[in-house]
């Protein structure tokens, strides 16, 4: 068995028969699926079921269960970062591709990767489009911005975490030697939605890595309402940096290139959170105003949490089209904001785009 693609699932009875459809036939006899449930209660059971009984090559686990017979009276609760470790260690591929269960395979991908692995690579990081909720269109061609295969010496991992560190907080990106990860600590990143990137680079990895460029899965932009949390704005304001900003391993410039140590500090960060509906005075108070040291910049904070969130929207929006950026998923989550200015006006007739969903990395693009 050479790759196990390890599928974390909770009430994606929905989505995940589409993203089963297209990982099904790309599998060859060194494939196998292992899907770890953790605890849903829709019908995520019988769907996986029916691809189970025409595809034995799929494995679905509930953990807590012996003998890995679901019992939907026994869920793990254990979370998305336990739920992927779990699913590593039921893998018995020697490389295991950390995949999402509502995202799509494209055609050839896993033969790709398969044919990487032959090269013994210790990390293979696959690019990505993203596309609308329902697939229909392409709101970006390619995660990273490459034009060909890149191979990185153990020597070069600076470089590596420079160049692919933002797009990884993607994890359906991530193929790893499963011995790898089982040498690495994983109980410090549990809880933090991030497990794949903690075990990565929490120190340098050994031996040679691989970024494809080429786009070997299609990302569903999906339901927005996670977007508008207040954990939402605690991930990309502080889990996030905080974890980039602990690799002892890794350079300051390095980084900064990922994001910024404190991102929460940029005024323009948090106007774009505020119009996307994501800070409000909720937020200020829980995480801004302790931290903020001078009077100046927490009243400029504040000013911006209590701001009408329809004008912060107005004025996002028209910054994305002065600027001259194509429109694309960012755009998208200012349309899906409840501050959409334009729908404040017609409410009746204004609806924006089909759908979208919370932002990637809120590092990416920000106002």
């Amino acid at each position: 068995m050479k790759l196990s693609l390890c599928i974390p699932t909770l009430n994606r009875g929905h989505l995940i028969s589409e993203t089963l459809e297209s990982i099904v036939g790309q599998v060859t006899p060194e494939v196998e699926v292992v899907i770890v449930d953790g605890g849903s209660t829709d019908n995520t059971a019988e769907i996986v079921g029916r691809f189970q009984r025409r595809f034995p090559f799929i494995r679905y686990c509930r953990p807590d269960v012996e003998n890995e017979r679901l019992n939907p009276q026994a869920p793990s609760n254990g979370g998305f970062d336990i739920d992927c470790d779990r699913a590593v260690q039921k893998a018995t591929g020697e490389y295991c591709w950390l995949f999402t269960d509502d995202d799509i395979l494209k055609p050839g991908a896993i033969r790709v990767v398969l044919n990487a692995i032959l090269r013994g690579y210790q990390v293979i990081i696959v690019n990505a489009e993203v596309r609308s909720s329902d697939l229909s269109e392409v709101l970006e061609p390619a995660r990273l911005k490459m034009t060909q295969d890149r191979a990185y010496q153990a020597t070069e991992n600076q470089q590596l975490f420079s160049d692919v560190g933002n797009y990884l907080s993607f994890v359906g990106a991530v193929v790893v030697r499963r011995d790898l990860w089982g040498s690495r600590q994983k109980e410090p990143y549990i809880g933090t939605g991030l497990i794949h990137i903690g075990m990565l680079f929490q120190s340098l990895i050994p031996g040679k890595s691989l970024v494809v460029a080429e786009p070997l899965i299609s990302i569903r932009y999906g339901d927005a309402q996670y977007m508008r949390t207040s954990r939402y704005f605690e991930i990309w304001m502080f889990t996030w940096p905080n974890l980039i900003w602990s690799f002892a391993d890794f350079s300051d410039s390095a980084k900064r290139k990922v994001c910024l140590r404190e991102p929460w500090r940029r005024l323009r960060t948090l106007l774009l959170f505020r119009a996307i509906g994501a800070f409000s005075t909720k937020e200020y108070d829980k995480w801004l105003s302790r931290r903020l040291r001078s009077s100046w910049e927490k009243l400029a904070a504040r000013v911006i949490a209590s701001f009408p969130g329809s004008v912060a929207n107005l004025i996002g929006v028209a910054y994305y089209y002065v600027s001259g950026s194509p429109p694309g998923q960012f755009l998208l989550d200012l349309v899906k904001s409840p501050y959409y200015f334009a729908r404040t006006f017609t409410p009746s007739t204004v609806h924006g785009p089909r759908k979208s969903a919370g932002i990637i990395s809120a590092s990416d693009k920000p106002l």
